[in-house]
């Protein structure tokens, strides 16, 4: 079996499935995988400790976890098959002393969103782990304790936003200019992830120009971690995916081998 790249991408908000800019690059990321057996996102919308698991069964009812948009965005659908082959795995990764939960929670946006673009046919088992902490570090201890998954034909993706100052913006319009804060914070994240600078990237908050415009809460940067600690060699750059701003903030998007 073809070993899995993992991700971090970035999933905007429901109108990204408006855009078709956006649409068309995470199909062409999809595309251009091997067809993974599951799906393991973590998504920056749900912060749950202990380490929490969503629904395995068939068709759970999404998680409408956002206000103030267009009626189809409540009505949309994304009906997976059952997962508890990919919930048996991950529990299985976990040291006995961080016993994994089960909830019966589905799918938040940061999950179903991106996932409904690339994968539209929703005929992939889909699991969501809760980020259980915001400790880069123990992001990325946590990460390396699921590695062997992606021997097993599993694509585990982090899911947020590299820029995410949504009090900070002025101009809503999706084709808006990015401020100077996610510019800045975006380009020296590229720069970092390119040296395979671990230790900076870590220590984000007190290092990144743009802070705390870019990152007001950090919930949307540090699933950034999961996918960090998947590599096989944590300092190697990553491959960029996507890059780019919507609505002015950044879309970049990463895979580790």
């Amino acid at each position: 079996m073809e070993r899995m790249p993992a991700l971090y991408i970035g999933h905007g908000a429901p109108m990204l499935l408006d855009d078709p800019i956006w649409t068309s690059q995470l199909r062409g990321v999809a595309a251009n995988l091997p067809r993974p057996k599951a799906i393991l996102i973590v998504s920056a919308h749900w912060e749950s400790e202990p380490v929490t698991l969503s629904s395995p069964e068939a068709a759970t009812p999404l998680v409408y976890d956002f206000g103030g948009f267009a009626p189809k965005f409540y009505q949309m659908t994304y009906e997976t098959p059952d997962a508890t082959e990919l919930t048996t795995m991950v529990a299985k990764l976990m040291p006995d002393t961080e016993p994994v939960y089960q909830s019966n929670r589905g799918l938040d946006h940061g999950a179903w969103v991106p996932l409904k673009v690339m994968y539209p046919d929703a005929d992939i088992p889909v699991l969501q782990m809760s980020m259980p902490t915001n400790d880069p570090v123990k992001l990325m201890q946590l990460g390396k304790r699921l590695q062997t998954l992606r021997d097993q034909g599993v694509l585990v993706i982090g899911s947020g936003f590299m820029t995410h100052g949504l009090p900070f913006l002025r101009d809503w319009r999706i084709e808006a200019d990015a401020p100077g804060w996610s510019s800045d914070f975006d380009l020296w994240a590229k720069e970092a992830l390119e040296k395979g600078d671990i230790d900076s990237l870590t220590n984000f908050k007190e290092l990144a120009p743009g802070m705390p415009y870019a990152h007001p809460t950090v919930e949307h940067f540090i699933p950034l971690f999961i996918t960090l600690g998947m590599a096989t060699e944590t300092e190697a750059a990553p491959d960029t995916l996507i890059d780019g701003y919507f609505m002015g903030l950044a879309k970049r998007s990463i895979l580790v081998a």
